[in-house]
């Protein structure tokens, strides 16, 4: 029978409730583009009604994408028709909504993902103790700069807003799909962040249109921003297949957020600097698989490919 994803896009589910490969692939790129599509609409409805300030602006922006955030988990729930689950703890773990193993979802990742950004560290904490006379002044400033940061709609769009609402439906509602369309948790590792990319061509509209850059420079600065966020597309994907929570992703993606593009040379870095850059390349790698195996988050592990064995609920 046919059914109707968030957009209106056909999909065929097959008998024994499982959802074909094509349809899970046409349902992951409908909600993509719905995410942007939605993102977009304060912009036609400010052309219609009176100038709003920029925070209403970004304002209207995040009810937006809580909507389409909210549709996109509607429509993985009636495909997947998980309503035949026993229980709502039951058809949340689906999405990797947990409440088990907190800690371990929590400061694992956020401790793997600092691993890589440790260079950086070195030269932004050489940086601002410096510029504040040593360490100590700079730790004092921390609970001001927290301050700002919560009266700053940029820092809620940022560290809350897209963090979560970009994992939900990249990660929470597409994993389960491709999973249960029987594709490769390998593929959809690296299907994924194809997906997960095509949300960010909007940002050339913003530097292209708004930002009044040139073609080819817009072209050239996206470009090199979907690189990135290909890349950290496959470490999410990772994380939440490797894990079966959503925690995980969501906490990397807000600190990689806050510390931005880690230096990948150590050209401008100097003696600990430099140390600490390679030390955490090498130690990110060598720690990826055994910081993430499944056993750390789950309290029961099956021979299924996936974290829940919900891929294997209808056979």
């Amino acid at each position: 029978m046919s059914m109707s994803t968030t957009p209106t896009v056909e999909v065929e589910v097959e008998e024994d409730g499982s959802i074909s490969k094509s349809a899970a692939v046409l349902a992951c790129g409908a909600m993509a583009v719905f995410y942007v599509a939605v993102l977009y609409a304060p912009t036609g409805l400010l052309r219609m009604s009176t100038p709003v300030s920029r925070d209403h602006y970004f304002i209207r922006r995040f009810v937006c994408a809580a909507l389409s955030t909210a549709l996109s988990v509607a429509a993985t729930f009636y495909l997947l028709t998980l309503g035949e689950l026993q229980g709502l703890s039951a058809m949340l773990r689906v999405f990797g909504l947990r409440t088990d193993h907190l800690c371990q979802a929590v400061l694992i990742p956020l401790s793997l993902t600092s691993l890589i950004y440790l260079g950086s560290f070195f030269c932004k904490l050489h940086a601002h103790s410096s510029s504040h006379n040593g360490l100590i002044p700079c730790v004092k400033q921390l609970p001001q700069g927290l301050a700002r940061c919560a009266r700053n709609v940029m820092a809620w769009r940022n560290y809350f807003v897209a963090p979560i609402t970009e994992e939900v439906v990249f990660r929470a509602c597409m994993i389960p799909l491709l999973l249960c369309a029987g594709f490769s948790t390998t593929l959809i590792i690296f299907l994924c962040p194809m997906f997960f990319s095509l949300a960010h061509l909007n940002h050339f509209i913003e530097l292209y249109y708004q930002g009044r850059h040139s073609f080819s420079r817009a072209l050239l600065v996206v470009g090199f921003q979907l690189c990135y966020t290909v890349v950290f597309g496959w470490y999410a994907a990772f994380l939440f297949i490797r894990t079966g929570t959503l925690i995980a992703p969501i906490v990397a993606h807000i600190f990689c957020n806050y510390m931005g593009l880690p230096s990948f040379h150590a050209s401008h870095m100097r003696g600990l600097e430099t140390i600490a850059f390679l030390a955490g390349v090498v130690g990110f790698f060598t720690l990826l698989f055994p910081a993430t195996r499944p056993n750390l988050y789950n309290h029961r592990i099956t021979g299924c490919n996936c974290w829940q064995a919900y891929c294997i609920l209808y056979q």
